[in-house]
């Protein structure tokens, strides 16, 4: 799997897939998730409600994914996943490496080749920049060799999240 950092907006993609760095309600909010609804319109919001009222009734458990239509954006698919909140008192760091591994599974599920991330868990669930970036890349090319996922583009918003993503892929 060749993995890649790119700057810019998530939304606009052109991969079979991105991910939405997103709340356990799964019905939108701020940052990624709120910009993912925006731009993939009611069709992901309805797909949300439908597995709220289904299968998750109790919302998306942190480290795990599920997917949905990718709406009116490029991408075909949003794979959606809960980030855990950093706390500097308990190590969540196998959460959030899981989260990029479920993701990889959900994909592999789907038949998608090209997926994109955010850097989940940086922005509102505070994770420092550093090791959220050493945690998605490290977990990614782990995984790289175990998906049919061609390519995992790391999506990041801005220079300072670019700059702690080119340092951890080296």
């Amino acid at each position: 799997m060749e993995l890649r950092v790119v700057t810019g907006d998530i939304t606009v993609q052109d991969v079979d897939a991105v991910v939405n760095a997103a709340n356990s309600s799964l019905l939108g909010g701020g940052g990624v998730d709120g910009a993912i609804h925006r731009a993939g319109g009611p069709e992901i919001l309805a797909a949300c409600r439908e597995l709220r009222a289904t299968e998750l009734p109790d919302g998306l458990p942190a480290g795990r994914a599920v997917a949905t239509t990718g709406g009116q954006m490029p991408a075909r698919w949003v794979i959606h996943t809960v980030g855990p909140v950093h706390s500097r008192t308990e190590d969540r760091s196998a959460t959030l490496a899981s989260c990029y591994r479920s993701c990889l599974a959900v994909a592999d599920e789907l038949g998608a080749r090209t997926v994109a991330f955010p850097l989940i868990s940086a922005g509102a669930y505070g994770w420092p920049l550093d090791d959220a970036a050493r945690i998605a890349v490290e977990t990614l090319r782990a995984a790289g060799a175990h998906t049919g996922v061609t390519e995992a583009r790391l999506v990041a918003f801005n220079d300072s999240v670019r700059v702690q993503l080119d340092s951890a892929c080296g």
